[in-house]
Parts: C-alpha cells; structure tokens; sequence
C-alpha cells in the first residue's frame, strides 16, 4: 500500500464481536483469566478479599496510596528540562497505560483488576529524568558493584522491599516483567512459582543485563499491560512532540498499516490484538500490524528520542550532577544529621510505621549502593536539581529549563 493512504479507525470483525456478545449473554469465563480466589500473597492471612474490595482491587488501592505514587507526577517521561503543562508526565502515561489495558481484559473476559493494578505499579520504581536517568543510575551503580539497574526490577523492589504492603505476586510479576522497549508478536504466558521465581528472575538481572528480555508475565493480564506500555506511548510522545515543536505534525511519520496518529494507533492496535487473542491462552496479533508497530517506534528514537539537544544537556550537564549527587549521598549513609537520613530513611521509616512487614534495622543492613540507588531512583525531576543545589551550592551545574513563553 502507498505511505500516503489514509487509514481510518479499524473495528472488529462481525465473527468476533458476535462471539463476544453471546459469550456475555451466557456468562462464559475466560478459562485463562486470573481468578480472584488464586492471588498469592506473602502473608495470606492479610488482606482478605470481600464483596466490596475484592483482591486484586486491594492491590491497585495498595499501590496509589504509596506515597512513592505522587511522584509520578514530576517525573519525566520523555521530554526532560520543559515546563510544559500539556506534556505527558509519568503519571499521565501510567493512566493511559492503565486504561489501554483495560479495554483489551475487558474485551477478553480477563482480570480488569489485575491489569490495572500492574499498569498502575509497573513504573513507580522509574528514576528521574526518564530513560536517560535511568542509564546514568545503571552506570553509577555498575560502577560501584559489577550489577545492574533496571527501573522494571526497581518498581518490584519498591513494592515489594521499601514499600512491603503486601502486593500480590501476579502484581509484582507483571511489574517486573513488563518491559516495554520489547515488542512482540505473541505474548503468551510462563508458569511461574511465587515467590520463589519472582525472586530469582530479580537477582538474575542485577548480575546480567540480558536477562531483562527474557522476562516473560505468568499472567495474561501481565501480558496485555506489557503491550499496552507500548501503546500508550507510541502516539502519545508524538503528540508531545508536535507541541514542543519537535515535529511539524503527524505527517511527519509515516502512514502506516496502524495510522501514524495517537488516536488511529491505539484504537487500531487494540483491535488487532482483541481481533486475534480472543478466546486464546495468548495475545497476537497480525503479522502486518507487529512490522508497523515495530516501524512506529523506531521512527519515534529516529525522529523524538535522540534528540541532539536534549542528549546535549545530559551529557554536559546531567551526567556530572548524578555523579556527584551519587558519591555525595554515599558518603552520608552512616550519618543520621544528613540530608539522606531525613528524605529517605526516616521517610521510609514514616510510611511504613503501621506495616508490620518493614524492619528499618533489616533495611539498613542493605548495601551501601543499593541504598543510594533507592534513594535517587526515588526521586522527582525537581527534587534532583534542588538537592544537586542544596548539596553543591556553589556548583557550576545548572539546568535551563524551557519556559511557558519562550
């Protein structure tokens, strides 16, 4: 077909949407949906569900009420050093991830409640500054200790670790094994043990960085978040882009089998995937769509991510702040008057206060790095550049950020 071709928003064979109408009338379930009466929890005497909380729900309660959660909303999801309204934070592509997934379980009669409770938790471990914070946290801390830093496994740590409120083991696998730089054209669920494998997958990405893409969801709905990451942010960044005046328009992408615009992009995908998944122990979805979704998100690094100006500022600027911010907070972790003492442990010390899971004296025996680690990955955009500045009062690192009328 030529690039040029104008594609409208794609709906669901009659076949299909038949199925899934008498399917509704007759009460079928989904023999591959999670059962709520199947979470696995570390203390199952806690948090039992009832009519009006039910299980998986607990967890999507669990996790926006972790403070960790507000800070979602001054972290960067893709374009750092803008103050910009009307860009996407971390915050609003959780949301957007969250309801994508929702319309596919829905659709296939899987777990609604799962799948919002993993799209919702499976960033809250992101760093500041976006993927290339990301980089920079990894290198620090590879540096230091030969292992690795991955936000997905972080986003477990903190759920599980820092935050002990008891998530279900679905949840926190979906988390971990959400990956959303990995496109594929099936996704289908692994058997897992829980804890037991959740735990060991963990460590096996600390010590190689190959095995994040060999994490695969145990769970369907861990599946349909995982594709639904990349959805949502797709066109979205787009959109972004065009506002900052990056990119001249939509136009500027090519017209693919998918659409080329946010709105075409997500509809035209759900369709694809609930077009072929429903019904089957697995997603899919056509094999045109896989190329076009793969082709929309290298045009995306090729024309919005490496972009020359922002790669500028975290090489001159970012990258010497994390550095210093880094060795100063690891000389300050024995220090109980320092600024890592206060905004960290005795924060975490402080949300945890009626969680009988968290043992402050078993956290500090945690290794130094990891403990720098949790500390800066923690933080928000804002709380960075203010405490490079608290620390480093006279330093000659300065972020200029783009304002509203410039």
């Amino acid at each position: 077909m030529a690039e040029n071709v104008k594609y409208a928003y794609h709906k669901l064979s009659d076949e299909v949407q038949q199925r899934i109408i008498e399917d509704r009338e007759k009460h079928r379930e989904n023999p591959y949906a999670t059962k709520d009466e199947d979470i696995v929890r570390r203390n199952p005497d806690r948090d039992k569900a009832n009519l009006w909380r039910p299980a998986f729900a607990r967890d999507i309660e669990k996790i926006m009420n972790i403070p960790y959660y507000n800070r979602y909303s001054d972290k960067t999801q893709v374009f750092s050093f803008y103050k910009n309204d009307d860009i996407s934070r971390r915050s609003f592509h959780v949301q957007l991830v969250a309801k994508n997934a929702r319309t596919i379980v829905r659709m296939l009669n899987l777990n609604e409640d799962l799948a919002e409770a993993i799209s919702l938790g499976h960033d809250i471990g992101h760093t500041p500054f976006g993927h290339a914070g990301e980089r920079l946290l990894n290198n620090k801390y590879y540096e230091h200790t030969g292992r690795y830093f991955n936000h997905n496994i972080h986003s477990v740590r903190v759920l599980d670790t820092l935050a002990p409120w008891n998530i279900s083991a679905q949840t926190l696998d979906g988390v971990m094994c959400h990956n959303g730089e990995l496109e594929l054209t099936e996704y289908r669920p692994r058997k897992k043990e829980y804890f037991d494998d959740i735990e060991a997958e963990m460590e096996s990405c600390y010590i190689d960085s190959k095995n994040i893409k060999k994490l695969i969801p145990s769970t369907l709905e861990g599946c349909v978040m995982r594709v639904c990451d990349i959805i949502a942010y797709i066109g979205k960044d787009r959109q972004d882009a065009i506002r900052l005046g990056m990119i001249e328009d939509d136009n500027t992408f090519r017209n693919d089998v998918i659409g080329h615009s946010n709105p075409e992009i997500i509809n035209n995908m759900i369709v694809n995937i609930i077009e072929n998944s429903y019904g089957k122990p697995y997603l899919k979805m056509d094999e045109e769509y896989f190329e076009a979704f793969s082709r929309a998100k290298k045009e995306n690094y090729q024309l919005i991510y490496n972009n020359d100006e922002m790669e500028r500022v975290f090489r001159d600027t970012v990258t010497p702040m994390f550095d210093h911010v880094y060795e100063a907070i690891l000389k300050q972790i024995k220090d109980k008057d320092s600024i890592f003492y206060k905004h960290h442990i005795q924060f975490l010390q402080q949300i945890n206060q009626y969680i009988p899971d968290f043992s402050l004296e078993k956290y500090l025996e945690t290794e130094e790095n990891q403990l720098v680690v949790d500390y800066i990955a923690s933080m928000t955009d804002d709380y960075f550049v203010d405490l490079y500045n608290e620390l480093f009062p006279k330093g000659k690192y300065a972020i200029n950020y783009k304002g509203y009328f410039v």
